[in-house]
């Protein structure tokens, strides 16, 4: 959505195809970050309560989505972020421009032709580019040799929030599936396990030379 406001600011027609269920939620709430709100909500509440308090005030901000060709997901937002790592979408703008009619929500690509698609309802489209959004994964076990920390679908094996360290200095951050706080949850605790290694190990290096020094009077 950010790609397709980007280039309708800058004077171009995009149409942006959205193949699954998406949760589009306002940046803010009543002038308070929704995320930073989310987190307060989740102090006090249960994930389920904090997912509709959060659906129903988006409601009363942008509307309902599914009008303009957005189709919402069945499982609430923070729900589906810790299941499935699917981070909502903030809006900062966009769902004004397909509100206006600027950005065009269209079906899928059937297939593509010379400077043209054709979409599955039939309808063809002349476009000058195709900018492909694919998605992405984990590839680490391609290219980490290691079988403790992580399981072969490139996470960790236990479970948030013991899921950020595993032998040799090897540490994860980022690999919660809880966006930022679940990256800044691992990133505190990482810190901490390394000031604790580092005081070790200059604890006994202090140690070392110390009783070097003795010995080394001893001798005179």
């Amino acid at each position: 959505m950010e790609l397709s406001l980007d280039l309708s600011n800058h004077n171009a027609s995009p149409s942006m195809v959205v193949r699954s269920s998406v949760h589009v939620l306002p940046r803010e709430i009543f002038g308070k970050s929704t995320f930073q709100l989310a987190a307060l909500l989740m102090s006090w509440l249960p994930l389920w309560l904090v997912d509709t308090i959060l659906l129903i005030l988006t409601w009363l901000v942008i509307g309902n989505i599914e009008n303009y060709g957005l189709k919402r997901p069945s499982v609430g937002p923070l729900t589906l972020k810790n299941k499935q790592g699917k981070t909502p979408v903030l809006d900062i703008g966009a769902l004004e421009k397909i509100k206006s009619g600027d950005i065009q929500v269209v079906p899928g690509i059937k297939r593509f032709g010379y400077g043209q698609v054709e979409l599955v309802n039939g309808e063809t489209l002349e476009v000058d580019s195709v900018v492909m959004a694919t998605g992405y994964r984990s590839n680490v076990p391609y290219w980490l040799q290691e079988a403790d920390l992580f399981a072969k679908n490139g996470f960790p094996k236990a479970p948030f929030p013991n899921a950020w360290k595993g032998k040799s200095g090897l540490y994860a951050v980022g690999f919660t599936k809880r966006g930022l706080s679940g990256a800044s949850a691992d990133a505190v605790k990482i810190a901490d396990d390394i000031s604790q290694v580092w005081k070790s190990e200059t604890k006994q290096q202090n140690k070392r030379t110390t009783a070097c020094h003795r010995r080394c009077i001893s001798q005179f």
